[in-house]
Formats: C-alpha cells, structure tokens, sequence
C-alpha cells in the first residue's frame, strides 16, 4: 500500500506540474509569436535537430510563420526566418533587438568586451573600438598594405610545400593571424612560432566545438549540465586560456607604455584607460581591454580563415571556376604586380567568387543571439524584454528567390547578365544593425587579396578526383565547419 500511495502521490505530481507548465505558458504567451507547445523542464528539445538546428529553424518556419517562439528550457527564443523580418529586427528594430544573448561557453567573457557583451559597457566599448581601428587602419589603405606584405609571407610558406599534399589549416590561418595581431599588437609571428600556433590551434577547436550537439545543449541547459564531464569543460578551459594570452599582451604593452606615442590598438585603449583611473566606475579596466582583444584576436583570424580554406576546397570541386578566376587575374593583374583593392573594380568574376563563397559556405547560419533590451511590438506580437532573438542569416543567403538553386556554388548569383559584379542586399554574412561584425571591412579586402594573390602564383591540385570531393560541413552549429582535407599548390609558370 506504501509503493502504491508512493506512485500516487508521484503521479499527481507530475500532473500538477503538467497543469502549472501550461498553465503559465498559457498565460505568458498569448501574446507572443506562435511556436510549438514547450514540454515541462525541457521545453521544445525535441522539436529541434542539435546536429543540424539551422535545418530545424527552416522546417519550423514552414510550419509557423517567419516570426516564432521556442523554448529550451525556461528559456524563450523568437526566431525570426527570411529577409522581411530579418532585415527589421536587424535594420528597423536596432535598438529594440541590439542586446546580446547569453552564451554560457563564453561566460568569462560575459559583459566584457565586444562580441559577447550585454553590460552597460558594451556600447562605449565597440564605440570606441570602431574608432580605435579605423585610426590603425580598419578599410584603410594601411590595412591593404598591411595585406599585401602579409600575402608575400604566406606565397613564401606555400613555395616551402614544394607542390606536396599539406593540410592548409594553419599555414592559411597564420596569415589573417598575422594581420589583426599587427593591429592589436604591432607585431608579427613567424609561420612556425609555437605560441602562434598554439592559439590559431585553439581558435580552431573551439570553432569546431561550438558547433557540436553536445556544446549546443549546453548553452541551453548550462544550469543541469555545468557541473558534468563533457566538452564544454575543455571549450572553457580553451576560451581562459585566449583570454590570458591576450592579458599578458596587454600587461606588456602596459610596461613599455608611452602616452605620446601610441603604437597599435592596445595601447589606445590603455590611454583611455588612464584617462579613466579616478572614475568610480570605469568602462576600460585590464579585463575589459583583455576581453576585447581576444575578441578580436578570435574573430578576427577564424572567420577569415575558415572562409579561405573553405573556398580553396570548393574550388578544387569545380576546376572551371579556377581557370576562370587565372584568366581574369592574368588579363587585369598579370603575373608579378602585386594585386590591389582597386583591382575589384576590374574584376567581377573574382569579386563575384569571393561572394559566393562566403553566401555558399554560410558560415554563421543562426546568426550570434540578440536579445530584446526592452517590451516590444513587433508585427503585432509583444516580445518581453530578456527574450533571445535569433534573426538567420542563412534564410537570407539561401533564397531561392533571390539566389536561383542555393544548393549550388554558383558566381552567377552574383553577376549580372553582362557578367558584371551584381551586389544583393540579402548577402548579410556579417549581420546587420548594430551588432554587425567590426571586422567587415578587414575581412572582405584579406579575402580578396589573399585568394586574388594565392591564384596569381599557384594552381591548385586535389589529391583525390574532383567529383569526389564532399563539399558537406562536419559540424553544424554555431558555424558550419569545413571538412578537413589536403592540397597542393603548384607553383604557375611566370610569363
């Protein structure tokens, strides 16, 4: 009778449980998006694919609309699918929507910093450094020189494969590597320093990391997880150890500081910090500096690089994308000089190449996490402030109205019929508003004088047969993760 009063007293638990869950659910959202009824504790879990999310968030805009509502957990996300509504949350909603949303991997960079930051500093911070690289740089024509001297080095370590099979991950990444710690640090490293590679090597595995199911449950559900053996525990370790290189960076600059004579971006940022020392409640302690810097050390090489080795492959697939791409830079640049931005101008089928990696690769499909700042209307609904808004970037970049079979590498999606560069406002790679990328205007000059000068020299050759190169990401998460593969570069006779 006990096991029997036992069950009972269970089962009425559990319904009464049930009846409170709906009960509030009810009651908290008869004003929100539509959305899939969450479950108890866990929410809409298993409306959700964790190896392949992006791909749910399209199914489930089928079903719901383009603005819906998730809950993983107690948490409650709005997603919103297809340019309309992204470009208004991003565009029309910036202030609304310009929160971050928090991403528990990254706790110790948690309101600090850029990326990550959703405290009263966040907006004086990427102020500020906005206007810091610009003075170092950022778009500038300083920024393409500093470009272009980078590219001889990683021409130099390319010759040193002598036409061999090589993973190109790290000798790819040391050159973006190399360009944002000369903004950051005024210095350079050659392309088998060891501290290098050691942090490109971490930049590496956390990006694969934060697109395995494992860390996108736990970013959900930190608070059941946090404590157990896992992945996420070497991803945070991982995060602590960047930040930490990035602090005794800092803590260097600091000691050979000269307030006259500021010599990169570090340095900038310490003046404002001495400017700030008798404020009770400062913006630009060492932390913060720290935080930021690593920021932008991370985003800064990986995204770039990612993409770089990611569009190497995929040219290896389609070898008739390639001898184009030779005919232009042979006609426009030709084999010695070295190519420059205002080269873009006379070649759009390159220009139109570089696009269509970056939209073919959607490297970023979910965009990072917004989140609402305040109670607000959007199409009728009320969004409580502290919702996580997910505006996709991937409903943009694969339209099917906008760019005719998505699926498909494609350079003709951006040019148009007299194969002239055609520009789309759905390519939105780097977000919008203001939380777009700070590094967009370094990105896009390195991709395009760092492929336009790899193309001028070498040719690249598969070791395995075009038709079977697996173009398909390993990871689909926070990023999309290329495959790891192998190439040669073989050396173009100069004529």
């Amino acid at each position: 009778m006990a096991a029997v009063g036992i069950v009972v007293a269970l089962l009425v638990w559990m319904a009464t449980l049930l009846l409170i869950s709906i009960w509030k659910h009810i009651y908290s959202s008869w004003q929100l998006p539509p959305g899939p009824f969450p479950l108890p504790i866990v929410g809409n879990i298993f409306q959700l694919e964790f190896k392949n999310i992006p791909k749910s968030f399209t199914r489930l805009a089928e079903r719901f609309g383009p603005v819906f509502t998730l809950y993983l957990g107690s948490r409650r996300f709005v997603v919103l699918h297809g340019y309309k509504a992204v470009k208004e949350v991003l565009l029309d909603y910036r202030n609304e929507f310009s929160g971050r949303g928090e991403i528990p991997a990254f706790r110790v960079h948690q309101d600090k910093g850029i990326i990550f930051n959703n405290g009263p500093t966040w907006q004086d911070t990427r102020r500020f450094s906005l206007t810091t690289l610009r003075d170092f740089g950022m778009g500038k024509q300083s920024n393409e020189q500093r470009i272009q001297r980078e590219a001889q080095f990683l021409l130099g370590a390319l010759r040193k494969t002598h036409g061999q099979p090589f993973d190109p991950t790290f000798v790819i990444g040391f050159a973006p590597y190399n360009v944002i710690s000369d903004i950051l640090f005024h210095r350079r490293a050659d392309y088998n320093d060891k501290t290098a590679l050691r942090m490109l090597s971490l930049f590496n595995e956390n990006f694969h990391l934060l697109s395995t199911p494992w860390i996108q449950l736990y970013n959900n559900f930190s608070g059941y997880i946090r404590y157990l053996p896992g992945s996420h525990r070497k991803l945070m370790k991982n995060v602590s150890e960047i930040k930490e290189y990035a602090l005794e960076g800092v803590k260097d600059h600091q000691r050979s500081l000269e307030a006259s004579c500021p010599r990169d971006f570090t340095d900038t940022m310490l003046l404002e910090m001495e400017k700030e020392k008798h404020s009770t409640d400062p913006v630009y302690t060492l932390d913060n500096i720290a935080v930021t810097v690593a920021d932008l050390l991370f985003a800064g090489t990986e995204t770039t690089s990612t993409t770089l080795r990611y569009g190497l492959l995929i040219l290896m697939k389609y070898p008739e994308v390639e001898e184009k791409l030779h005919e232009e830079i042979d006609r426009v640049i030709g084999p010695s000089r070295i190519p420059a931005i205002k080269d873009r101008l006379d070649m759009p089928y390159l220009d139109a190449v570089v696009h269509e990696i970056q939209r073919f690769i959607d490297m970023i499909p979910s965009n990072l996490f917004h989140e609402a700042t305040r109670d607000t209307v959007f199409r009728g609904y009320v969004i409580p402030k502290g919702t996580v808004i997910i505006p996709t970037l991937d409903s943009l970049l694969y339209d099917s109205q906008e760019f005719p079979e998505p699926e498909k590498f494609k350079p003709e999606h951006f040019l148009n019929e007299n194969g002239k560069f055609k520009y789309s406002d759905h390519f939105k790679p780097f977000s919008a508003g203001k939380r777009v990328c700070v590094g967009e205007g370094l990105a896009r000059m390195e991709l395009f004088l760092f492929l336009a000068s790899i193309l001028q020299h070498f040719n690249l050759e598969s070791p395995v047969d075009p038709m079977d190169i697996d173009l398909s990401p390993i990871a689909i998460g926070f990023a999309k993760v290329p495959p790891h593969y192998r190439l040669c570069v073989i050396p173009r006779s100069q004529v």
